[in-house]
């Protein structure tokens, strides 16, 4: 048997690159997300005006990001740990606001 154990075995992946120079950064207060069994949809936007008693609120969409179902399962996962690291830093975050269903 040759000195080969788990701890010897550490092999280390690609180095990443993350190139920046085509992103640019938006705001958005608004997200609805979609799916289908190819992809999911999300949408960005602002949401126009906040009013009581309005009947309808107008929110710009500015921005459609289109991901496989496993990168939207990847992304879950790291919003899902930078929320609860950030409730544990600044409080729960109420969740009013979030449609249940």
């Amino acid at each position: 048997m040759s000195g080969d154990t788990v701890e010897n075995k550490k092999t280390s992946g690609p180095t990443i690159r993350w190139d920046d120079s085509k992103m640019r950064s938006t705001y958005a207060n608004v997200c609805n997300v979609s799916s289908t069994r190819e992809e999911v949809t999300l949408l960005f936007g602002t949401n126009q005006a906040w009013r009581a008693g309005q009947k309808e609120v107008g929110i710009e969409l500015t921005d459609r990001m289109i991901v496989s179902p496993f990168a939207a399962k990847r992304l879950s996962l790291l919003l899902n740990g930078v929320v609860e690291e950030y409730e544990k830093r600044f409080g729960k975050l109420d969740d009013a606001g979030v449609n249940k269903k």
